[in-house]
């Protein structure tokens, strides 16, 4: 059985979300390298926004220029031992509200009902901030 694209759409929102709240309290790209717990948990939400974003390109969603985003996410999570933290800083840091924004853009140009999805993501027992976060998007579509 295949999940709805609309699932993927907001594993990156929720990913990207994750993404800026985790290395919020770091300055540099060493200070959230030494912080093993964030590092970790912006590994995995870079992979997840990777894996998902996979399906957004193979259901043809984004423009192919998206591809690098998988590709990235390729190299995280076969290269772990080589991922340099000046590259995932500039990801998080410059890059990823732009693709938030891109999203949204996309969202409201293809006309996509978000909300049900939204409501079952509420079931996921999500964290506060999380819930906060897919209430913050409810209200911007």
């Amino acid at each position: 059985m295949s999940r709805d694209i609309t699932f993927y759409i907001i594993d990156i929102f929720v990913a990207i979300d994750k993404l800026k709240r985790y290395s919020k309290p770091y300055n540099t790209s060493d200070e959230l390298l030494y912080s093993e717990q964030a590092w970790d948990a912006c590994i995995r939400e870079l992979e997840v926004v990777g894996e998902a974003t996979k399906h957004l390109l193979e259901n043809k969603l984004i423009d192919s220029s998206y591809r690098r985003v998988v590709d990235f996410r390729n190299q995280i999570s076969h290269g772990y031992f080589g991922i340099n933290e000046d590259i995932v800083w500039d990801v998080i840091q410059n890059k990823i509200s732009q693709y938030e924004n891109d999203l949204l853009d996309m969202i409201k140009t293809k006309e996509f009902n978000l909300k049900d999805t939204i409501k079952a993501f509420y079931k996921d027992n999500l964290s506060k901030e999380s819930i906060e976060y897919l209430q913050y998007l409810e209200g911007v579509l």
